[in-house]
Protein backbone atom coordinates (compact mmCIF):
# COMPACT_ATOMS: atom_id res chain seq x y z
CA UNK A 1 0.00 0.00 0.00
CA UNK A 2 1.56 3.14 -0.60
CA UNK A 3 2.26 5.08 2.40
CA UNK A 4 0.96 8.67 2.17
CA UNK A 5 -2.15 7.06 1.88
CA UNK A 6 -1.49 5.20 5.26
CA UNK A 7 -0.63 8.53 6.53
CA UNK A 8 -3.18 10.48 5.65
CA UNK A 9 -5.63 8.27 6.86
CA UNK A 10 -3.79 8.50 10.48
CA UNK A 11 -3.61 12.04 10.25
CA UNK A 12 -7.13 12.67 9.71
CA UNK A 13 -8.10 10.46 12.84
CA UNK A 14 -4.79 12.45 15.23
CA UNK A 15 -2.67 9.45 14.55
CA UNK A 16 1.00 9.29 14.43
CA UNK A 17 2.80 6.24 13.34
CA UNK A 18 6.08 4.74 13.84
CA UNK A 19 8.17 4.26 11.14
CA UNK A 20 9.15 0.55 12.15
CA UNK A 21 4.69 0.21 12.21
CA UNK A 22 4.52 2.60 8.71
CA UNK A 23 6.74 0.16 6.95
CA UNK A 24 4.71 -2.97 8.12
CA UNK A 25 1.78 -1.90 7.17
CA UNK A 26 2.55 -0.51 4.28
CA UNK A 27 3.73 -4.04 3.00
CA UNK A 28 0.06 -5.25 3.20
CA UNK A 29 -2.01 -5.35 0.38
CA UNK A 30 -5.74 -5.09 2.17
CA UNK A 31 -6.29 -1.41 3.42
CA UNK A 32 -9.47 -2.22 4.72
CA UNK A 33 -8.46 -4.55 7.00
CA UNK A 34 -5.62 -2.54 7.69
CA UNK A 35 -7.60 0.32 8.04
CA UNK A 36 -10.00 -1.90 10.94
CA UNK A 37 -7.00 -2.79 12.66
CA UNK A 38 -5.07 1.18 13.12
CA UNK A 39 -8.69 2.02 14.40
CA UNK A 40 -9.24 -0.95 17.01
CA UNK A 41 -5.25 -0.36 18.06
CA UNK A 42 -6.64 3.14 19.31
CA UNK A 43 -9.75 2.15 20.39
CA UNK A 44 -8.27 -0.32 22.72
CA UNK A 45 -5.17 1.21 23.56
CA UNK A 46 -5.99 5.29 23.71
CA UNK A 47 -2.84 5.69 22.16
CA UNK A 48 -2.06 8.65 19.87
CA UNK A 49 1.52 7.32 18.66
CA UNK A 50 1.62 4.01 17.83
CA UNK A 51 5.25 2.27 18.19
CA UNK A 52 6.35 -0.86 17.40
CA UNK A 53 5.96 -2.32 20.77
CA UNK A 54 2.35 -0.36 21.19
CA UNK A 55 1.48 -2.15 17.47
CA UNK A 56 2.09 -5.90 18.33
CA UNK A 57 1.38 -6.14 21.87
CA UNK A 58 -2.30 -4.85 21.04
CA UNK A 59 -2.94 -7.01 17.81
CA UNK A 60 -1.97 -9.78 20.16
CA UNK A 61 -4.42 -9.38 22.41
CA UNK A 62 -7.30 -8.63 20.88
CA UNK A 63 -9.58 -10.62 18.32
CA UNK A 64 -10.85 -9.99 14.91
CA UNK A 65 -13.64 -7.01 15.15
CA UNK A 66 -17.17 -7.89 14.92
CA UNK A 67 -17.39 -4.95 11.99
CA UNK A 68 -15.23 -7.47 9.63
CA UNK A 69 -17.64 -10.39 9.57
CA UNK A 70 -16.62 -11.92 6.18
CA UNK A 71 -13.30 -10.11 5.89
CA UNK A 72 -12.08 -12.13 9.29
CA UNK A 73 -10.44 -14.20 7.11
CA UNK A 74 -8.48 -11.42 5.47
CA UNK A 75 -7.72 -9.87 8.84
CA UNK A 76 -5.89 -12.71 10.29
CA UNK A 77 -4.29 -13.55 7.26
CA UNK A 78 -2.78 -9.67 7.34
CA UNK A 79 -1.65 -10.34 10.88
CA UNK A 80 0.02 -13.12 9.42
CA UNK A 81 1.79 -11.13 6.95
CA UNK A 82 2.80 -8.82 9.23
CA UNK A 83 5.06 -11.26 10.67
CA UNK A 84 3.06 -11.61 14.38
CA UNK A 85 3.11 -14.68 16.05
CA UNK A 86 -0.49 -14.96 16.04
CA UNK A 87 -2.37 -18.00 16.17
CA UNK A 88 -4.83 -18.50 12.92
CA UNK A 89 -8.53 -17.93 13.84
CA UNK A 90 -10.80 -21.20 13.88
CA UNK A 91 -12.73 -19.72 10.42
CA UNK A 92 -9.47 -20.10 8.75
CA UNK A 93 -7.40 -23.56 10.20
CA UNK A 94 -9.64 -25.43 13.06
CA UNK A 95 -8.13 -27.47 15.54
CA UNK A 96 -9.64 -30.45 14.13
CA UNK A 97 -8.20 -29.65 11.00
CA UNK A 98 -4.88 -29.40 11.98
CA UNK A 99 -4.98 -32.48 13.72
CA UNK A 100 -6.45 -34.23 10.41
CA UNK A 101 -3.55 -32.89 8.29
CA UNK A 102 -0.91 -34.36 10.75
CA UNK A 103 -3.02 -37.77 10.58
CA UNK A 104 -2.87 -37.67 6.99
CA UNK A 105 1.50 -36.85 6.85
CA UNK A 106 2.02 -39.67 9.17
CA UNK A 107 0.12 -41.87 7.05
CA UNK A 108 1.48 -41.06 3.94
CA UNK A 109 5.13 -42.10 5.41
CA UNK A 110 6.69 -38.56 5.29
CA UNK A 111 9.29 -37.35 8.18
CA UNK A 112 11.64 -35.22 8.37
CA UNK A 113 14.99 -36.74 10.22
CA UNK A 114 17.29 -33.52 9.52
CA UNK A 115 16.53 -29.85 10.11
CA UNK A 116 18.72 -27.80 10.57
CA UNK A 117 17.50 -25.43 13.76
CA UNK A 118 17.67 -21.55 13.18
CA UNK A 119 19.60 -19.07 15.72
CA UNK A 120 19.57 -15.53 17.13
CA UNK A 121 22.90 -15.62 17.96
CA UNK A 122 25.37 -13.07 18.01
CA UNK A 123 28.37 -14.08 15.17
CA UNK A 124 31.85 -13.18 16.79
CA UNK A 125 35.47 -14.58 16.01
CA UNK A 126 34.28 -17.57 18.16
CA UNK A 127 31.58 -18.85 16.30
CA UNK A 128 33.64 -19.36 13.26
CA UNK A 129 35.92 -21.14 15.16
CA UNK A 130 33.86 -23.16 17.09
CA UNK A 131 31.90 -23.87 13.69
CA UNK A 132 35.17 -25.37 11.75
CA UNK A 133 36.06 -27.64 15.31
CA UNK A 134 32.37 -29.21 15.05
CA UNK A 135 33.32 -29.88 11.38
CA UNK A 136 36.73 -31.55 12.27
CA UNK A 137 35.73 -33.51 15.07
CA UNK A 138 32.41 -34.80 12.97
CA UNK A 139 34.75 -35.71 9.83
CA UNK A 140 37.61 -37.41 12.09
CA UNK A 141 34.98 -39.90 13.35
CA UNK A 142 34.31 -40.49 9.63
CA UNK A 143 37.61 -40.82 8.71
CA UNK A 144 39.19 -43.01 11.94
CA UNK A 145 36.55 -46.35 10.78
CA UNK A 146 39.32 -46.41 7.18
CA UNK A 147 41.74 -49.11 7.68
CA UNK A 148 43.85 -47.06 5.38
CA UNK A 149 45.02 -45.07 7.93
CA UNK A 150 47.19 -46.61 10.16
CA UNK A 151 49.38 -45.72 13.01
CA UNK A 152 47.24 -42.76 13.42
CA UNK A 153 48.44 -39.63 15.67
CA UNK A 154 47.75 -35.55 16.82
CA UNK A 155 50.20 -33.70 14.92
CA UNK A 156 51.57 -32.48 17.96
CA UNK A 157 52.50 -36.34 18.70
CA UNK A 158 54.73 -36.66 15.63
CA UNK A 159 58.06 -36.95 16.82
CA UNK A 160 61.49 -37.35 14.91
CA UNK A 161 61.39 -38.80 11.17
CA UNK A 162 58.90 -41.47 11.41
CA UNK A 163 57.61 -44.54 8.75
CA UNK A 164 53.94 -45.26 7.96
CA UNK A 165 52.29 -42.70 10.00
CA UNK A 166 48.50 -41.21 9.25
CA UNK A 167 46.89 -37.90 10.30
CA UNK A 168 43.64 -36.16 10.03
CA UNK A 169 43.18 -32.75 9.61
CA UNK A 170 41.47 -29.47 7.41
CA UNK A 171 43.43 -28.74 5.00
CA UNK A 172 44.19 -24.70 5.95
CA UNK A 173 46.53 -23.97 2.37
CA UNK A 174 47.19 -25.21 -0.99
CA UNK A 175 49.99 -23.88 -3.08
CA UNK A 176 52.66 -25.01 -5.95
CA UNK A 177 55.63 -25.00 -4.89
CA UNK A 178 58.61 -23.68 -7.94
CA UNK A 179 59.59 -27.38 -8.20
CA UNK A 180 56.17 -27.93 -9.22
CA UNK A 181 55.13 -30.18 -6.17
CA UNK A 182 51.74 -29.59 -4.27
CA UNK A 183 52.51 -28.02 -0.33
CA UNK A 184 49.12 -28.41 1.82
CA UNK A 185 49.01 -27.19 4.95
CA UNK A 186 46.78 -29.41 6.92
CA UNK A 187 45.53 -28.60 10.72
CA UNK A 188 44.01 -30.64 13.61
CA UNK A 189 43.10 -29.26 17.52
CA UNK A 190 46.44 -29.88 18.33
CA UNK A 191 49.04 -27.87 15.43
CA UNK A 192 49.86 -27.61 11.88
CA UNK A 193 51.76 -29.45 9.55
CA UNK A 194 52.84 -29.53 5.66
CA UNK A 195 52.02 -32.16 3.80
CA UNK A 196 54.04 -32.24 0.17
CA UNK A 197 52.87 -34.06 -2.57
CA UNK A 198 55.59 -34.77 -5.17
CA UNK A 199 54.59 -34.41 -8.82
CA UNK A 200 56.85 -37.46 -9.39
CA UNK A 201 53.62 -39.54 -8.59
CA UNK A 202 51.48 -38.60 -11.02
CA UNK A 203 48.63 -40.47 -9.88
CA UNK A 204 48.55 -39.22 -6.45
CA UNK A 205 49.37 -35.72 -7.53
CA UNK A 206 46.29 -36.18 -10.05
CA UNK A 207 44.05 -36.67 -6.62
CA UNK A 208 45.67 -34.24 -4.32
CA UNK A 209 45.09 -31.35 -7.34
CA UNK A 210 40.84 -32.08 -6.55
CA UNK A 211 42.01 -31.39 -2.95
CA UNK A 212 39.45 -28.51 -1.80
CA UNK A 213 40.40 -26.17 1.05
CA UNK A 214 39.04 -26.36 4.28
CA UNK A 215 38.18 -30.03 3.55
CA UNK A 216 38.77 -32.30 6.11
CA UNK A 217 41.60 -35.53 4.83
CA UNK A 218 43.26 -37.97 5.91
CA UNK A 219 46.93 -38.59 4.98
CA UNK A 220 49.14 -41.49 5.33
CA UNK A 221 53.15 -41.26 4.59
CA UNK A 222 56.56 -40.56 6.33
CA UNK A 223 58.25 -37.09 8.21
CA UNK A 224 58.30 -35.18 11.16
CA UNK A 225 56.51 -32.54 12.67
CA UNK A 226 58.25 -30.14 9.83
CA UNK A 227 56.66 -31.80 7.15
CA UNK A 228 54.96 -34.88 5.64
CA UNK A 229 55.61 -36.86 2.69
CA UNK A 230 52.83 -38.00 1.38
CA UNK A 231 51.91 -41.33 0.07
CA UNK A 232 48.08 -41.53 0.07
CA UNK A 233 45.24 -39.51 0.45
CA UNK A 234 41.62 -40.55 2.30
CA UNK A 235 38.51 -39.05 1.79
CA UNK A 236 35.55 -39.23 3.80
CA UNK A 237 33.59 -40.21 1.61
CA UNK A 238 29.85 -41.54 0.86
CA UNK A 239 29.52 -45.13 1.09
CA UNK A 240 26.06 -47.49 1.05
CA UNK A 241 26.18 -51.13 1.35
CA UNK A 242 23.47 -51.30 -1.28
CA UNK A 243 20.57 -49.61 -2.80
CA UNK A 244 17.67 -49.67 -0.79
CA UNK A 245 14.38 -50.43 -2.74
CA UNK A 246 10.65 -50.36 -0.90
CA UNK A 247 8.69 -53.31 -0.70
CA UNK A 248 5.90 -51.27 -2.02
CA UNK A 249 5.07 -49.94 -5.39
CA UNK A 250 5.10 -45.98 -4.84
CA UNK A 251 6.81 -43.21 -6.79
CA UNK A 252 7.96 -40.54 -6.21
CA UNK A 253 8.95 -37.37 -8.97
CA UNK A 254 11.72 -34.76 -8.67
CA UNK A 255 11.24 -30.94 -9.36
CA UNK A 256 12.75 -27.39 -8.83
CA UNK A 257 13.70 -24.01 -9.99
CA UNK A 258 10.30 -22.97 -11.20
CA UNK A 259 11.12 -19.45 -11.03
CA UNK A 260 7.04 -18.41 -10.98
CA UNK A 261 6.54 -14.57 -11.85
CA UNK A 262 9.07 -14.58 -13.77
CA UNK A 263 8.26 -13.38 -17.97
CA UNK A 264 9.93 -16.66 -18.51
CA UNK A 265 8.00 -19.00 -16.93
CA UNK A 266 6.85 -21.72 -18.86
CA UNK A 267 3.63 -22.07 -17.86
CA UNK A 268 2.44 -24.40 -20.32
CA UNK A 269 4.57 -27.01 -19.73
CA UNK A 270 3.65 -26.72 -15.92
CA UNK A 271 -0.03 -26.94 -16.58
CA UNK A 272 0.61 -29.95 -18.53
CA UNK A 273 2.84 -31.31 -15.25
CA UNK A 274 0.15 -30.69 -13.19
CA UNK A 275 -2.65 -32.76 -15.77
CA UNK A 276 0.04 -35.85 -15.58
CA UNK A 277 0.10 -35.70 -11.90
CA UNK A 278 -3.83 -35.74 -11.97
CA UNK A 279 -4.71 -38.68 -14.44
CA UNK A 280 -5.61 -36.43 -17.11
CA UNK A 281 -2.84 -37.41 -19.49
CA UNK A 282 -3.64 -41.15 -21.61
CA UNK A 283 -1.55 -44.23 -21.32
CA UNK A 284 -0.24 -42.75 -17.86
CA UNK A 285 -0.60 -46.15 -15.52
CA UNK A 286 1.81 -45.39 -12.77
CA UNK A 287 0.38 -41.98 -12.51
CA UNK A 288 -1.68 -43.26 -9.47
CA UNK A 289 1.23 -44.78 -8.04
CA UNK A 290 3.03 -41.42 -7.63
CA UNK A 291 2.91 -40.82 -3.97
CA UNK A 292 5.55 -37.99 -3.71
CA UNK A 293 6.89 -35.28 -5.43
CA UNK A 294 9.73 -33.38 -4.16
CA UNK A 295 10.28 -29.63 -5.11
CA UNK A 296 14.30 -28.48 -4.54
CA UNK A 297 13.84 -24.39 -4.23
CA UNK A 298 13.56 -21.37 -6.21
CA UNK A 299 10.22 -22.29 -6.48
CA UNK A 300 9.49 -18.36 -7.40
CA UNK A 301 11.17 -15.70 -8.97
CA UNK A 302 11.62 -13.78 -6.50
CA UNK A 303 12.34 -9.49 -5.99
CA UNK A 304 15.48 -7.76 -6.29
CA UNK A 305 17.49 -10.77 -6.42
CA UNK A 306 20.16 -9.43 -9.00
CA UNK A 307 20.04 -5.84 -10.25
CA UNK A 308 17.46 -4.31 -12.51
CA UNK A 309 15.63 -8.02 -12.13
CA UNK A 310 11.81 -6.36 -12.07
CA UNK A 311 12.33 -5.56 -15.71
CA UNK A 312 12.02 -9.98 -16.16
CA UNK A 313 9.41 -10.19 -13.93
CA UNK A 314 5.41 -10.52 -14.71
CA UNK A 315 4.69 -10.28 -11.02
CA UNK A 316 6.64 -8.19 -9.02
CA UNK A 317 5.38 -8.71 -5.61
CA UNK A 318 7.02 -11.58 -3.83
CA UNK A 319 3.50 -12.45 -2.00
CA UNK A 320 1.69 -12.61 -5.07
CA UNK A 321 4.47 -15.01 -6.57
CA UNK A 322 3.53 -16.67 -3.67
CA UNK A 323 0.28 -16.43 -4.13
CA UNK A 324 0.28 -17.83 -7.45
CA UNK A 325 2.57 -20.45 -7.15
CA UNK A 326 0.14 -22.10 -4.42
CA UNK A 327 -2.75 -22.03 -6.50
CA UNK A 328 -0.73 -24.35 -8.77
CA UNK A 329 0.46 -26.68 -6.08
CA UNK A 330 -3.41 -26.59 -5.13
CA UNK A 331 -4.47 -28.02 -8.63
CA UNK A 332 -2.33 -31.08 -7.52
CA UNK A 333 -4.34 -33.82 -6.26
CA UNK A 334 -4.48 -34.41 -2.23
CA UNK A 335 -3.06 -37.92 -2.16
CA UNK A 336 0.80 -36.61 -3.29
CA UNK A 337 2.71 -35.05 -0.71
CA UNK A 338 4.64 -32.24 -1.88
CA UNK A 339 8.13 -31.69 0.31
CA UNK A 340 9.62 -28.21 -0.79
CA UNK A 341 12.30 -26.34 0.75
CA UNK A 342 13.79 -22.70 -0.63
CA UNK A 343 16.55 -21.85 -2.91
CA UNK A 344 18.44 -18.22 -3.17
CA UNK A 345 15.63 -16.82 -5.11
CA UNK A 346 12.44 -17.88 -2.61
CA UNK A 347 12.67 -14.65 -0.12
CA UNK A 348 14.34 -16.12 2.74
CA UNK A 349 17.99 -15.38 3.94
CA UNK A 350 21.17 -16.76 1.69
CA UNK A 351 23.20 -17.74 4.48
CA UNK A 352 22.71 -21.39 4.68
CA UNK A 353 21.19 -23.47 5.98
CA UNK A 354 18.13 -21.46 4.77
CA UNK A 355 15.52 -21.52 7.38
CA UNK A 356 11.66 -22.44 6.30
CA UNK A 357 9.77 -20.63 4.14
CA UNK A 358 8.29 -16.80 5.63
CA UNK A 359 5.18 -16.60 6.52
CA UNK A 360 4.51 -13.06 6.23
CA UNK A 361 4.94 -13.64 2.38
CA UNK A 362 4.86 -17.23 2.12
CA UNK A 363 1.40 -17.37 3.75
CA UNK A 364 -0.43 -19.69 1.06
CA UNK A 365 2.19 -22.53 0.96
CA UNK A 366 1.24 -23.07 5.06
CA UNK A 367 -2.26 -23.43 3.70
CA UNK A 368 -1.63 -25.96 1.38
CA UNK A 369 -3.02 -29.66 3.03
CA UNK A 370 -0.62 -31.77 1.42
CA UNK A 371 2.18 -29.61 1.46
CA UNK A 372 5.54 -30.15 3.62
CA UNK A 373 7.89 -27.68 4.23
CA UNK A 374 11.81 -28.29 5.18
CA UNK A 375 14.93 -26.12 5.85
CA UNK A 376 17.95 -26.36 2.78
CA UNK A 377 19.51 -28.49 3.34
CA UNK A 378 17.40 -30.77 4.96
CA UNK A 379 17.02 -34.96 4.85
CA UNK A 380 13.31 -36.85 4.16
CA UNK A 381 12.41 -40.00 5.05
CA UNK A 382 10.00 -41.51 2.88
CA UNK A 383 8.04 -44.93 2.19
CA UNK A 384 8.67 -45.92 5.66
CA UNK A 385 5.63 -48.26 7.39
CA UNK A 386 4.54 -51.79 7.73
CA UNK A 387 9.00 -52.55 9.01
CA UNK A 388 10.25 -50.91 6.21
CA UNK A 389 12.79 -48.24 7.54
CA UNK A 390 11.82 -45.77 4.43
CA UNK A 391 14.15 -43.85 1.43
CA UNK A 392 16.16 -41.30 3.08
CA UNK A 393 16.65 -38.25 0.66
CA UNK A 394 19.23 -35.45 1.03
CA UNK A 395 17.87 -31.92 -0.54
CA UNK A 396 20.32 -28.91 -1.02
CA UNK A 397 19.72 -26.72 -3.55
CA UNK A 398 22.85 -26.08 -4.47
CA UNK A 399 24.36 -22.71 -3.93
CA UNK A 400 28.20 -23.68 -3.85
CA UNK A 401 28.21 -25.49 -7.13
CA UNK A 402 29.39 -22.92 -9.26
CA UNK A 403 32.69 -22.72 -6.80
CA UNK A 404 33.39 -26.25 -7.19
CA UNK A 405 32.47 -26.48 -11.24
CA UNK A 406 35.18 -22.95 -11.47
CA UNK A 407 38.10 -24.22 -8.87
CA UNK A 408 38.31 -28.18 -9.12
CA UNK A 409 40.63 -29.42 -12.36
CA UNK A 410 38.95 -32.43 -12.72
CA UNK A 411 35.42 -30.56 -12.49
CA UNK A 412 36.69 -27.75 -14.59
CA UNK A 413 37.17 -29.96 -17.57
CA UNK A 414 33.78 -31.99 -17.61
CA UNK A 415 32.47 -28.74 -17.62
CA UNK A 416 30.54 -29.38 -14.62
CA UNK A 417 28.31 -26.56 -14.50
CA UNK A 418 25.90 -28.18 -17.57
CA UNK A 419 27.05 -31.47 -15.34
CA UNK A 420 26.19 -31.13 -11.77
CA UNK A 421 25.88 -34.72 -10.94
CA UNK A 422 29.40 -33.98 -11.38
CA UNK A 423 29.80 -31.69 -8.43
CA UNK A 424 27.31 -33.35 -6.34
CA UNK A 425 29.34 -36.73 -6.55
CA UNK A 426 32.48 -34.61 -5.69
CA UNK A 427 30.57 -33.75 -2.61
CA UNK A 428 29.40 -36.71 -1.57
CA UNK A 429 33.25 -37.70 -1.85
CA UNK A 430 34.20 -34.67 0.23
CA UNK A 431 30.95 -35.66 2.79
CA UNK A 432 30.28 -31.70 2.89
CA UNK A 433 27.32 -29.63 0.69
CA UNK A 434 30.40 -26.93 0.73
CA UNK A 435 33.44 -27.87 2.46
CA UNK A 436 35.34 -24.34 1.03
CA UNK A 437 34.31 -21.11 3.37
CA UNK A 438 34.02 -19.18 -0.08
CA UNK A 439 31.71 -21.47 -1.78
CA UNK A 440 28.72 -20.14 0.14
CA UNK A 441 27.14 -17.70 2.50
CA UNK A 442 26.97 -19.82 5.83
CA UNK A 443 25.81 -19.24 9.50
CA UNK A 444 28.19 -20.59 12.19
CA UNK A 445 26.02 -22.60 13.91
CA UNK A 446 27.66 -24.66 16.65
CA UNK A 447 26.90 -27.86 14.65
CA UNK A 448 27.97 -27.48 10.65
CA UNK A 449 24.72 -28.44 9.18
CA UNK A 450 26.32 -28.81 6.19
CA UNK A 451 28.53 -31.86 6.94
CA UNK A 452 26.34 -34.87 5.61
CA UNK A 453 26.43 -37.05 8.68
CA UNK A 454 24.13 -39.76 7.29
CA UNK A 455 24.38 -41.36 3.68
CA UNK A 456 21.33 -40.69 1.87
CA UNK A 457 19.54 -42.95 -0.29
CA UNK A 458 18.81 -40.15 -3.11
CA UNK A 459 20.55 -36.81 -3.19
CA UNK A 460 18.48 -34.19 -4.68
CA UNK A 461 19.96 -30.81 -6.01
CA UNK A 462 18.41 -27.67 -8.65
CA UNK A 463 20.06 -24.46 -8.76
CA UNK A 464 22.01 -25.18 -12.27
CA UNK A 465 19.28 -25.66 -13.95
CA UNK A 466 20.48 -28.78 -15.30
CA UNK A 467 18.65 -32.86 -15.32
CA UNK A 468 21.35 -35.02 -14.41
CA UNK A 469 21.20 -38.78 -12.85
CA UNK A 470 24.10 -40.92 -11.83
CA UNK A 471 24.95 -43.06 -8.55
CA UNK A 472 28.06 -43.08 -6.71
CA UNK A 473 28.61 -46.01 -4.10
CA UNK A 474 24.45 -47.17 -4.06
CA UNK A 475 23.26 -43.35 -4.00
CA UNK A 476 21.40 -42.36 -6.54
CA UNK A 477 21.99 -38.78 -7.24
CA UNK A 478 19.08 -36.24 -9.37
CA UNK A 479 19.92 -32.78 -10.30
CA UNK A 480 16.36 -31.17 -11.12
CA UNK A 481 15.95 -29.33 -14.53
CA UNK A 482 14.05 -25.76 -14.73
CA UNK A 483 10.86 -24.05 -15.51
CA UNK A 484 11.86 -21.30 -16.42
CA UNK A 485 13.18 -20.30 -20.13
CA UNK A 486 16.62 -19.33 -21.03
CA UNK A 487 17.89 -15.75 -19.10
CA UNK A 488 20.50 -13.53 -21.15
CA UNK A 489 22.58 -14.02 -17.92
CA UNK A 490 22.84 -17.91 -18.20
CA UNK A 491 23.31 -17.89 -22.49
CA UNK A 492 26.32 -14.84 -21.20
CA UNK A 493 27.44 -17.86 -18.77
CA UNK A 494 27.41 -20.30 -21.39
CA UNK A 495 24.84 -22.14 -19.47
CA UNK A 496 23.23 -24.91 -21.10
CA UNK A 497 19.66 -25.44 -18.99
CA UNK A 498 17.08 -28.50 -19.56
CA UNK A 499 13.71 -27.47 -19.21
CA UNK A 500 10.39 -28.65 -18.29
CA UNK A 501 11.93 -32.76 -17.54
CA UNK A 502 11.25 -34.24 -14.44
CA UNK A 503 12.67 -37.78 -12.53
CA UNK A 504 10.52 -40.26 -11.99
CA UNK A 505 11.88 -42.68 -9.52
CA UNK A 506 10.18 -46.26 -9.11
CA UNK A 507 10.63 -46.98 -5.01
CA UNK A 508 10.24 -50.57 -5.29
CA UNK A 509 13.10 -51.28 -8.41
CA UNK A 510 15.09 -48.38 -8.25
CA UNK A 511 14.01 -47.83 -11.62
CA UNK A 512 14.62 -44.04 -13.12
CA UNK A 513 13.55 -42.10 -15.82
CA UNK A 514 13.06 -38.80 -17.33
CA UNK A 515 9.81 -37.29 -17.99
CA UNK A 516 9.53 -34.93 -20.71
CA UNK A 517 6.69 -31.93 -20.16
CA UNK A 518 8.28 -29.17 -22.55
CA UNK A 519 5.29 -27.28 -24.75
CA UNK A 520 6.66 -24.38 -27.14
Amino acid sequence: MDQKEILNFCLDRGILLDKEVLNLISEATDFDAARLMIEQIKENTHQKVITKKVFTESIKQFGSPSTLDDKQKSFEKLRIRLGLELEISKEISTPETKTEIKEEKKLLGVKVTSFPTNSNKKVDVDSFTNYFRNRLSKMKTILQTHSNLKNLVSINKISGDRQGISIIGMVSDKRETKNGNLLLSIEDLTGTVRVLINQNKPELFKRAEEITLDSVIGVSGSGNKEIIFANDFIFPDSTLPERKKSPFEEYALFIGDIHYGSKLFLKTSFNKFIDYLNGKIPNTPEVSKIKYLFVIGDIVAGVGVYPEQESYLDVVNLEDQYKGISELFGKIRKDITIIINPGNHDGVRLMEPQPLFDKKYAWPLYDLDNVMLATNPCTVNIGGKNGFSGIDVLMYHGFSYFYYADNIPSLIQARAANAPEKIMTYLLMNRHLAPTHSSNQYFPLDEDPLVIDQVPDIFFSGHTHKCGITFYNNTLIISGATWEDLTPFQEKMGNQPDFCKVPIVNLKTGAVKILDFEER
